[in-house]
């Protein structure tokens, strides 16, 4: 499935959430920015530095009228661990069946130590409240990542 593109509509989802039942990404439309920032697996380095830095930032993302939102393939038992573990305050998505991850295009073919699998390619989406995709960040690298997309999140708001 080909990516999304700046300046499109944002792919639509409604997945089970922690710490909440379900979202709709259309429930943001014309109230919120939102960042959709998808990552491999909770509780590993990498993915909890991401979160922690996210969580660092969360009151200046609400200060630029902007939600964020996890989405792995774990299940929300995981997100629940993992967000009391490390006090995640936004919500993380379980996108189990990773149809998301697939309309995105960050399901990809990974390769570790010779061994090709099917993984979470980590990538961050600009959503802007008009529901089309404002910034996109493919094969992110954690350092200084989320104030990127801080960045531009707050730019989006004028």
């Amino acid at each position: 499935m080909k990516p999304p593109e700046v300046g499109k509509r944002a792919p639509a989802f409604f997945l089970q959430a922690h710490p909440k039942g379900k979202v709709r990404l259309s429930h943001f439309k014309d109230e919120k920015n939102v960042v959709v920032y998808f990552y491999p697996k909770d509780d590993t380095p990498g993915c909890t530095t991401e979160a922690c830095e996210f969580r660092d930032y969360h009151a200046a993302f609400e200060k630029a009228d902007t939600i964020v939102l996890g989405i792995s393939p774990d299940g929300v038992d995981s997100h629940a661990k993992f967000a009391g573990k490390y006090g995640v305050p936004f919500t993380l998505l379980a996108d189990e069946d990773h149809s998301i991850c697939e309309k995105y295009g960050v399901w990809v073919e990974k390769n570790m130590y010779g061994r090709k699998f099917m993984g979470v390619q980590r990538a961050t989406f600009l959503i802007g409240k008009d529901g089309k995709l404002a910034a996109i960040w493919p094969k992110v690298k954690i350092s200084g990542h989320v104030e990127e997309v801080l960045a531009a999140a707050t730019e989006l708001n004028g």
